[in-house]
């Protein structure tokens, strides 16, 4: 998968340009953020293709359930933006900032951390969305994830 890109999407022009995380992939990235959420707090996992539709998710036991909607969102939030981390438009999104209520474009987006994009090759394959524990938790716990697709 590597060569020029012909468009400035990060997804590729063309149909053999074109490359989406795998079902295989995707459980696996979020088999490794689940462990790595084991010794810190049940959390929501998701993965999302690069249009932000779920490849794979995972409630673990006792994660908060309404954090589900939350993870899904910061992974759509990611690829929506061609591959930004969801907190990155934190401080553009405060009042008085160029993209105040951004947040409640695109059916809700998510605007704190724990999104993450999922790149290989250059390429945006997806992103992966956690929550259920603080910001900080919910981004290590999707840096995990993000570590086995980069190390795979």
């Amino acid at each position: 998968m590597s060569g020029n890109l012909t468009s400035t999407n990060n997804i590729g022009s063309t149909p053999s340009q074109r490359h989406y995380i795998s079902a295989d992939q995707a459980t696996a990235i979020v088999a490794a953020a689940a462990q790595a959420a084991a010794s810190i707090v049940p959390q929501n996992i998701a993965v999302v293709d690069p249009s932000g539709l779920l490849v794979a998710f995972v409630r673990m036991d006792n994660a908060y359930p309404g954090s589900i909607d939350i993870s899904m969102k910061k992974a759509r939030t990611s690829v929506l933006f061609n591959g930004i981390p969801s907190a990155a438009l934190y401080n553009q999104s405060l009042p008085g900032e160029a993209l105040y209520g951004i947040q409640e474009t695109n059916g809700g987006l998510v605007i704190f951390g724990g999104g993450l994009p999922l790149l290989k090759d250059n390429y945006l394959l997806g992103a992966i969305g956690v929550s259920g524990g603080t910001v900080a938790q919910d981004i290590e716990v999707a840096q995990a994830g993000v570590d086995w697709l980069t190390n795979s």
